[in-house]
């Protein structure tokens, strides 16, 4: 009775707003949460000891009054919820640890600007410092930095990862020293008289250190420019395995690319259907060529792709496959992708801005031409309800709405959800005739291929000119668009996992929809509405939200969701 009333207390925002059916744990997770942010705010110097410390301890102690909660008398989604808070304290600790680790490695070519950490913690207090002494503690530093420098040639050279941990080190002491600074310049006369050189030298210092200690990686482990101007970081096999076992998918990477690779074979028949259908024999090619030649004259590609907004729409109604929000529908809009971004970003991005790609007058004859056939409005077809709804824009919109504390954040629900409706509509018929279904399988046998190719380029198997050459022949991509997919890949801050999310997540949703509505159980639009009130987490947990799943304070992810 108690709890409950806590809950019914608690379930209130700040802004009075209630929270729709919170779990028991959502007390802890909204202490949490604010706790983490006044943290973060106060320990901002990144690589800092000080702000590791605390942060380890932080989650110890949330990790411990996790485990006092009484789980075994929980609603599964409480359970859901303890489980996945646990996950999040236990990884956290594990990214610490391996911080810390690395950062003993590189002490010795850290350290010299370690009295800056000092210095940052008067800072926040508003202690009066003596500038003629701080002035001369700087530039003592700066004299050591640079002696470290010159003969940085003689210390052994580093991992890709010692490396970024030394580069961040020292880039949180110099926000520590612009902190200090900026905090006292020009309130206190006397300080910036003393330290304004002496500041700026040494934050010039520490830039032009950082830049050598970045250069300096030993050749056996510095990923090599392989013809393509793409340099990325392979994890190696036990990350990827850590990785997945951290996102709830109880597969090893090479029965991933199995699994991928049994899905192209399927790809390849059904295009050999469609290319013959359009009286083109076995020479896919060719058909797809054919496809490409049927994109949009320049100035008309936004006004395409709302058209074929309008038809997805209406097939998501007709069909009556999921609750659409008239705010949802109402709230989307448009934007043009810059040339500079399309480098990385060839395709659609999505969510409630629609994002585009397309050529602009600035942009070479031979890219303009692969972007627009890269574009066509066949393929376009079988992504614009991938990148609005029901795809990233409904998610975003009712994450924003349902369970909002769930801050569970995995491509596997984002990235698979918007796949999943790829899959749904070509079994419902969507594709009107041989030209959609090209369309269709380019993007399905995409996702395939991003599986082979990351994952082959995290073991180390293949290089980033292999991904783009197999994109190209396997898939049908234009040279500059398969660059570009590869390069985001890569380069561009996505996780290591996060491209063979898509379909993998997409075969976790479509498995438990044979669970739950090709077996009677829920019909097509209980489902969708069920799962997008849930918010993002593992597809797994989401399996045990919507059927119940026994679970235990230690579960490990044991669903074989590919048949």
């Amino acid at each position: 009775m108690r709890l409950t009333i806590l809950l019914l207390v608690i379930s209130l925002t700040a802004f009075g707003q209630a929270v729709e059916n919170p779990s028991e744990v959502y007390p802890l997770i909204t202490q949490y949460e604010a706790d983490r942010g006044s943290l973060q705010r106060f320990y901002f110097v990144q690589g800092s000891p000080e702000r590791r410390e605390r942060f380890t301890q932080f989650y110890k102690d949330y990790l411990a009054r996790l485990q006092q909660l009484p789980f075994e008398s929980f609603s599964t989604g409480g359970k859901v919820d303890f489980i996945m808070m646990k996950r999040t304290f236990e990884n956290e600790l594990t990214l610490l640890a391996q911080e810390e680790k690395e950062a003993t490695q590189v002490t010795k070519l850290t350290a010299y600007a370690n009295p800056v950490y000092e210095l940052e913690k008067k800072r926040r207090r508003g202690l009066h410092l003596k500038s003629d002494e701080v002035a001369q503690q700087l530039n003592d530093i700066k004299k050591n930095v640079q002696a470290a420098q010159q003969k940085l040639a003689q210390e052994p050279n580093l991992t890709v990862a010692l490396a970024n941990r030394a580069v961040e080190i020292i880039g949180g002491q110099q926000a520590a020293l612009k902190s200090v600074y900026e905090f006292y310049d020009g309130y206190d006369p006397q300080f910036t008289w003393w330290v304004k050189r002496p500041y700026q030298q040494l934050d010039s210092v520490l830039g032009k250190y950082a830049g050598a200690l970045k250069n300096k990686i030993d050749a056996a482990t510095r990923p090599k420019d392989d013809g393509s101007g793409i340099i990325g970081n392979p994890i190696g096999r036990d990350e990827l395995l850590r990785l997945l076992q951290l996102e709830m998918i109880p597969y090893s990477p090479e029965e991933l690319v199995n699994i991928a690779n049994k899905e192209f074979a399927w790809c390849d028949a059904e295009l050999l259907k469609a290319s013959r259908e359009m009286g083109f024999g076995d020479n896919w090619k060719a058909a797809q060529e054919k496809v490409k030649q049927a994109y949009v004259p320049e100035g008309q590609q936004p006004e395409a792709m709302l058209k074929l907004y309008d038809e997805s729409i209406a097939f998501l109604k007709k069909n009556d496959l999921l609750t659409i929000p008239p705010i949802a529908e109402e709230t989307w809009r448009m934007r043009m992708i810059p040339p500079r971004q399309q480098l990385i970003s060839p395709f659609f991005l999505g969510g409630e801005v629609l994002q585009i790609s397309y050529p602009t007058d600035a942009m070479d004859h031979e890219a303009k031409l692969m972007s627009m056939r890269g574009n066509n409005p066949h393929f376009s077809r079988a992504t614009v309800h991938h990148e609005l709804i029901a795809g990233h824009h409904l998610q975003g919109f009712m994450n924003n709405r349902y369970k909002a504390y769930r801050h569970y954040r995995t491509p596997f629900w984002t990235e698979g959800w918007a796949l999943y409706w790829e899959l749904i509509l070509w079994d419902m018929n969507f594709p009107r005739g041989p030209e959609d279904k090209i369309g269709m399988l380019f993007w399905r046998m995409h996702r395939c291929a991003r599986i082979i190719f990351s994952l082959n380029y995290h073991l180390g198997k293949w290089t980033p000119q292999q991904c783009i050459d197999f994109l190209v022949d396997r898939v049908g991509f234009e040279r500059a668009n398969a660059e570009g997919e590869v390069r985001r890949s890569f380069t561009a801050n996505y996780g290591p996992l996060y491209q063979l999310a898509y379909m993998t997540g997409g075969f976790q949703f479509y498995a438990l929809k044979k669970e739950l509505v090709d077996s009677g159980k829920m019909t097509y639009k209980q489902f969708h509405d069920a799962v997008l009130r849930e918010n993002s987490m593992p597809v797994e947990m989401v399996r045990a939200l919507l059927t119940n799943q026994p679970l235990t304070r230690d579960f490990k992810t044991s669903w074989k969701f590919y048949k």
